[in-house]
């Protein structure tokens, strides 16, 4: 499907039916896959032969929709997972032992700011947060012997800061490192981080990727780009792995030496696999995707415009306004458009905001963002909640900031809603 453009890949790759078979991506509900011999089955799980033999590591609907992802991100290959969380995880824990170091955007998504800040750092790998527009010799000072990776989010959440993508990939790899990028806001419609020197990328899959807030996931896809041998700090990929018989995953498989690594290791001891049923929804919501992005991003600016001009508004951050201090390189990366939310605040702090979502009618509060339904959220008290203050203003979170996920509804409808719990917010 390389030929074909972004559009049709999210309609039609990953899957090509045969005569005769189902036209859609059928529920492959089976955990356990019949060979004829034992040798068949010997050889996969040496890695010497394709195929399914369990669906903790591989299943003929999850794989569909990985080959889609992959084509649509434009990597060797993608894995799908049973949450971004585990993602995230994953993607860093592949390529990150004990003893080891990670920079990080301190930006981030509460999540996986507290993933990385205090259950991975448990588990002994050294974590630096930096903000995401800082300067290149500020971050170039972060870099030490250890360090492995670095980790930042495209278009951050909640505080919609675009990140430099090409400049965080030039210095990790003037240290020999890759630069894994979380894309889930900006969507592969409207940034695709390899193609600005990002090495690795993961998605909540649960938002825009699957646009109706039906089923959790996360993806990890391998650019297939980063000499793993060359840089010569990553002896998982480079050295033998007696658990599979000595092999040497740079040699066996090239490019696709992190992704194979990824599911033959990780997802075989962890398990955190996609589940057929969820990958079959998130498949849906892909032949989509590129319809429903232009809609959130249209509607998101109609919304940012209104609040920039409303009295009762202290604030407004949408990357896509002239006026953003990140317009520039947005328009750089993603000339097409950012993303459906907007975050904002309500005059008056932390306690208009409070009746502000109180107030709200057509938009849902919900603990999600991202979806085709507009809902809103107060990450200071939710999703952020257990980050202290200083925390709180490194991720970009203030107290009084609104992240307000517009959907593709009858704009004037979402204004009108906005405007009638603004007049409660602020009586």
């Amino acid at each position: 499907m390389s030929n074909y453009k972004i559009n049709t890949n999210c309609v039609q790759a990953g899957y090509t039916p045969g005569n005769g078979e189902p036209r859609v991506v059928p529920i492959a509900q089976s955990t356990t896959y019949k060979y004829e011999s034992a040798e068949q089955m010997a050889a996969l799980f040496d890695l010497t032969a394709e195929g399914f033999f369990y669906t903790r590591l591989a299943n003929p609907t999850v794989d569909a929709v990985e080959k889609k992802i992959a084509a649509l991100e434009g990597g060797v290959l993608a894995m799908l997972t049973s949450s971004g969380q585990s993602a995230s995880m994953m993607s860093v824990l592949n390529i990150c032992s004990a003893g080891e170091h990670c920079i990080c955007s301190s930006a981030l998504y509460g999540g996986t700011f507290n993933l990385f800040n205090k259950t991975m750092r448990g588990m002994g790998i050294e974590f630096d947060f930096i903000e995401p527009d800082a300067k290149a010799e500020e971050i170039e000072k972060l870099f030490k012997e250890n360090t492995r990776c670095c980790f930042v989010e495209s278009l951050t959440n909640p505080s919609l800061q675009v990140v430099d993508i090409p400049l965080w990939a030039e210095l990790a790899h003037k240290h020999g490192v890759p630069l894994i990028v979380d894309n889930t806001f900006p969507t592969p419609i409207n940034l695709r981080p390899l193609e600005w020197g990002a090495d690795i990328v993961v998605h909540s899959t649960s938002k825009y990727l699957d646009g109706h807030a039906s089923a959790l996931g996360g993806c990890v896809i391998d650019g297939g780009k980063f000499d793993w041998k060359a840089s010569g700090k990553f002896p998982g990929l480079t050295t033998p792995d007696e658990t599979y018989h000595g092999v040497v995953y740079t040699e066996q498989f090239g490019n696709a030496a992190y992704g194979i690594k990824l599911r033959t290791h990780l997802m075989r001891d962890i398990g955190s696999m996609m589940a057929p049923q969820n990958a079959f929804l998130l498949n849906i919501g892909l032949e989509t995707l590129h319809l429903r992005m232009p809609r959130h991003c249209e509607n998101a600016m109609a919304v940012a415009r209104w609040l920039q001009k409303d009295e009762r508004i202290e604030w407004v951050s949408y990357p896509a306004l002239e006026d953003n201090k990140y317009y520039e390189l947005a328009s750089k990366l993603m000339p097409g458009g950012t993303c459906g939310v907007v975050s904002f605040g309500v005059k008056g702090g932390r306690e208009a905001a409070t009746r502000f979502l109180n107030s709200l009618k057509l938009a849902a509060i919900v603990t999600h963002v991202a979806d085709a339904r507009t809902c809103a959220l107060h990450p200071a008290s939710t999703t952020h909640r257990q980050l202290n203050d200083q925390e709180l203003a490194e991720c970009g979170v203030s107290p009084d900031l609104i992240r307000f996920s517009v959907g593709i509804e009858d704009v004037e409808d979402i204004i009108a809603d906005i405007d009638q719990a603004l007049a409660e917010a602020t009586k």
